[in-house]
């Protein structure tokens, strides 16, 4: 298995094939299959004398491939989709390819610096200073949990007396479910829900309204208060320059969600929106979502990442050679200790094309949501549910019931032509468009929209 002879050479030249042949097609939409159905098309694959290179290649040419669905089809327009630039794709299959280890500087302080140069590019974007950085996680999630398990560490560092009677951290309804589990499943501590306003976002003043209607004993065990850049279901901004003054008032750490929306930081239309972001003590964004790089990705940033490296830095006697003063070791920022080199490929697209580049295709996505709420709002059919702040358009088919929304989105799913799925806003079903991929056109979501209108039910 580890000799490389003619025939694992002919397979590797086989799967650069395919990724190559992969780079440069339209890919199709695709589909999923069912257990049944994929157990009947390929059949046991783990064998105790194997299947053979080719035989193996075929399955997943023409069998497992087709039964994933393209996140980068232009109307792949349901969760939050990718759209990973034709570099970051190459470079992430020499990533692969060179298995670099990037948990340490000692072993990875060439993929580190790297990787340190974009950290650099989105602090600025943030408006950290210098001494700002942090390391690239496996996505929101740990991002998420890594941020909040510093900031309890620090909370307990700081603390005076006894420690409170439970933790706590306050969220929106439209907080990532990712952060309310890692606060109450993880770290064992309280989610304390503070309403938001007509468009579902965190503000100041509702900050205010509800520390009023807590209990002592529930205040003093408050750590953090985490703001989203964009939220996933509606891609509203929340009022972070009031919440961070709060968070100062009481001396909470302030973090802020924005796997999807913290890429329009580098959109010159949309920047007024985060005001206030550079008083956040931590911060994330997923590159694998509005900042075009493959999967997984995302950038966990600390204003003061000696924090973060306090509550993260595992010790053993194993780690002494690592756990080095004056190194850069990405381990020492996030719950996890292993990891690839996974903001190579984000690194590579951006030192290839430039920052402007990445700007101009954040404004062209924009352009086209745009474009796509006035089709909506032209439309007798729909109707939109909130006003957009980034790229996301919420919006309901007039006179659709529940099972109305699930057909057409089968439908339109199994014809290969769209990826449309339901949701729900003020507990009423509707359905969405997440707008992150250059390719995708406004023509496309014309199409979807008359779709809709052509839907018989």
């Amino acid at each position: 298995m580890h000799t490389y002879t003619d025939v694992s050479a002919a397979t590797a030249r086989a799967l650069a094939d395919l990724c190559l042949d992969r780079l440069s097609m339209h890919a199709p939409l695709d589909n999923s299959l069912t257990p049944d159905e994929l157990g009947a098309i390929a059949g046991e694959t783990v064998t105790e004398s194997g299947i053979g290179h080719d035989e193996a290649l075929r399955l997943w040419e023409h069998v497992f491939a087709p039964a994933c669905l393209s996140v980068d089809h232009p109307r792949y327009l349901a969760f939050i989709p990718g759209a990973p630039s034709k570099a970051s794709a190459a470079f992430d299959m020499l990533v692969g390819a060179s298995n670099v280890y990037a948990g340490s500087w000692l072993e990875g302080s060439g993929a580190v610096y790297a990787e340190n140069q974009a950290l650099r590019w989105i602090s600025d974007l943030v408006g950290f200073g210098e001494g700002a950085g942090g390391v690239f996680v496996q996505g929101g999630t740990i991002g998420n949990l890594s941020a909040l398990v510093a900031a309890r560490e620090t909370a307990r560092h700081n603390r005076v007396g006894s420690p409170p009677r439970r933790w706590a951290v306050l969220v929106t309804d439209e907080t990532h479910s990712s952060v309310k589990h890692a606060v109450q499943v993880v770290m064992d501590a309280e989610v304390i829900s503070v309403p938001g306003d007509e468009r579902g976002r965190l503000t100041g003043t509702a900050l205010r309204e509800r520390l009023a209607e807590l209990s002592e004993s529930e205040r003093d065990g408050i750590f953090a208060v985490v703001a989203t850049a964009g939220s996933t279901n509606l891609g509203v901004v929340d009022d972070i320059a009031g919440v961070a003054a709060v968070a100062q008032e009481h001396g909470w750490w302030l973090h802020i969600d924005g796997a999807y929306g913290g890429a329009g930081l580098a959109a010159p239309s949309v920047r007024h929106l985060y005001a206030g972001i550079e008083h956040a003590d931590s911060f994330i964004v997923d590159p694998h979502k509005w900042l075009f790089a493959p999967y997984d990705s995302c950038a966990l940033i600390y204003r003061d990442p000696v924090l973060a490296r306090a509550a993260h830095t595992q010790k053993a006697g194993y780690l002494d050679p690592v756990n080095v003063e004056g190194e850069w070791n990405p381990s020492d920022f996030s719950v996890q200790l292993t990891r690839r080199a996974r903001g190579l490929p984000f690194w590579f697209s951006l030192a290839v094309h430039g920052t402007a580049a990445y700007t101009d295709a954040i404004e062209h996505t924009l352009t086209v949501a745009r474009a796509g709420r006035d089709l909506i709002g032209a439309a007798e059919h729909v109707r939109l549910l909130a006003e957009p702040d980034l790229s996301v358009l919420i919006f309901e088919r007039i006179g659709w019931s529940a099972s109305d929304y699930v057909t057409w989105s089968a439908e339109v799913l199994n014809d290969g032509f769209a990826f449309v799925t339901p949701t729900k806003h003020d507990g009423k079903v509707c359905t969405r468009f997440a707008i992150v991929n250059p390719t995708t056109t406004v023509d496309d979501l014309r199409q979807i929209l008359n779709s809709m209108r052509q839907a018989a039910r």
